[in-house]
Parts: C-alpha cells; structure tokens; sequence
C-alpha cells in the first residue's frame, strides 16, 4: 500500500484530500504543526481511525527528512500555509517561512532521500495579484501584492528549479478560490452562510460585509484535491491552474444564499468599509484549459449548489 503525506491536513483542503486518498487505497499520514491546539481538528474528527497524524516543525529540515525515512511516501502534498484574508499583511517573516521556505525545505529532503517522491505544492491565485488581463492561466505574468502572494511565489519558483535541475516530480497547483462548508469562518463565503443560519434561526437580523461587488472565481474544494491528486498520476510533472472559469460577486453570493431560505438579502446585508480590500486591476478569473486538456479535470459543483450546500450546512450545525 502506497503511502501519502498531507501538511497541512486539519485544514479545509486536507480534510478532503484525506478522504480521497483513502477512497483511493492510500496510507496516509497527516502533518500538523508542532504544538498547535487539538481543538482544530474538527474537520478530521470522522478519519481518525484511517489516517496517522503527527506534528511537525516544517522549518527543520532535518526533522523533515527523517519523516521522509519512516513513513517512505510516494507522493506528498504540501497545503499547509498561512492563507486567511487576516493575514495576508500580518507577520511577514512568518508568512514567508511557511509560504516559502519551508517549501523549500521539503523540496531538498526530497532530493537528499534519493527517492521517487511526487510532489504537489498547493500555490494561490494571490501570486497574479496585480494582473495585466483576465482570464489567467499558467504563463500570465505572476505580480503578487501582499506578503502571502510574494512567499507563494518564492515557493512557486523554487519548486520549478528543482523540478528542472534536480528531476524532482513536482507540480504546483494554483487554486483559485474554492470554499466548502469545512472553510475557515474568517473567510467571507463562510461569513455569508453562518450569518445566513443564524438571521434564520432568529439569532441575528445583520450581517456586516465589505465591497459586495468584488468578484471571485468561486469552486468547491473537494473538486480541487482531485485536480492536485490527478496532476501527481500524469506521466509528466507541470503546473496546473486549478478553477471554474466563472466570475461571481459577493452580491450574488448574499443573494442566492438567503434566496436559499427564503430571505431578502437587502434586508440584512449592511456595508462595513473597514473590511474592504484594495481594487484589483483586473479580475481574479482563473483559466483551468491546460488541465482540461492533460488531467481531464472539470468541476463538478456549481456556484448556486456550492452557496446551497454551504448554508444547508450551516443551518444543520446550528440545529445541532
């Protein structure tokens, strides 16, 4: 039985992948950091039987390759990263250790192993950051904006010089945004299904947001995991944009979710400026033809089912 290495694993994109890994045969092995508090595992509560989890400093390389020696992977995902909106600007040198070097860092204990490790870095549309054009796809050029999109980028480049001077198989897999009912609360797709429960069970009446017209290329991430696994069984490692193609607007996210409960949003949607973003020059919109065309990889989630199943989620963990 292979085995498979997750960073990252509590997270809302490790908690799926972990599934389908396991749907898929795997051993698979779950790394979180050192120290961090057990009460963030709830995403994986239901697997613990399946998978082995253990902590790890990703900034010891050395403690990197001797987990590489015991558990002898033949594919590791790295997702672990410092991702919410909160802190794309907060501790830098932070961000880009963990964004960046540590990537870094796995990279080399792959290649000092000797071994026919795959290797799948999960990078962020923040790396187009200021964009020259819309849609973009694998050769846009990359002008990240904020201290996550810059360490992205590091990591994105260092991957493709071991890729090409050392042979390692390593893919990056740029996803544009993808939410679940497993995503963070500080997110604002969560934000709108959670206040959307709780306007319906008559625990709020408001829900405070910033630009309702920014637009986001919005998918399920379940449909994503299957994309980073696909892009580690092609014969050839590559980088893959991963995203639906289709622009939608926090306005139309409110929308349809409260429609989905029978709820005007403009009756409870109220704007707060101090949560608005800096304008972008052109609009987040990914371009996934290359991973059409080598993967056979397509979303299979809807932007209104993917809204459906966020509030049904949150309706039902309140009722709970």
């Amino acid at each position: 039985m292979q085995a498979a290495l997750i960073t990252g694993i509590n997270g809302q994109d490790g908690s799926y992948l972990a599934e389908l890994l396991l749907e898929q045969r795997y051993r698979v092995v779950g790394l979180m950091r050192s120290g961090e508090d057990n009460t963030r595992t709830w995403r994986i509560e239901h697997l613990r039987r399946d998978i082995e989890l253990i902590q790890v400093d990703s900034l010891d390389e050395s403690e990197l390759g001797s987990i590489i020696e015991r558990h002898q992977p033949s594919e590791i995902y790295n997702l672990a990263a410092r991702a919410s909106s909160a802190q794309l600007f907060s501790d830098p040198l932070l961000t880009a250790d963990v964004n960046g070097m540590a990537i870094v860092r796995w990279l080399e204990a792959i290649r000092a192993s000797g071994a026919a490790i795959r290797f799948c870095q999960a990078s962020s549309s923040e790396m187009f950051g200021d964009a020259p054009h819309s849609p973009q796809d694998e050769i846009t050029p990359l002008r990240p904006k904020n201290p996550y999109g810059v360490a992205k980028l590091f990591a994105h480049g260092m991957l493709a010089c071991y890729r090409e001077q050392h042979g390692v198989f390593a893919c990056s897999a740029i996803l544009f945004n993808h939410e679940s009912p497993r995503r963070g609360a500080e997110f604002v797709t969560r934000k709108i299904s959670m206040g959307v429960a709780r306007i319906k069970a008559g625990m709020a009446s408001e829900l405070y947001l910033g630009d309702l017209e920014a637009l986001r290329d919005w998918g399920y991430a379940g449909d994503y995991v299957r994309g980073m696994w696909q892009m580690l069984q092609a014969q050839t490692p590559n980088d893959y944009v991963l995203a639906t193609g289709e622009l939608h607007s926090v306005r139309e996210f409110c929308e349809v979710a409260f429609s989905h409960v029978g709820l005007n949003y403009l009756d409870h949607v109220r704007i707060d400026p101090g949560v608005r973003r800096p304008p972008e020059s052109a609009p987040r919109q990914g371009d996934a033809g290359r991973a059409r065309a080598i993967l056979d990889w397509r979303p299979t989630v809807s932007f209104e089912e993917l809204v459906h199943m966020m509030v049904d989620a949150d309706i039902h963990n309140l009722s709970r």
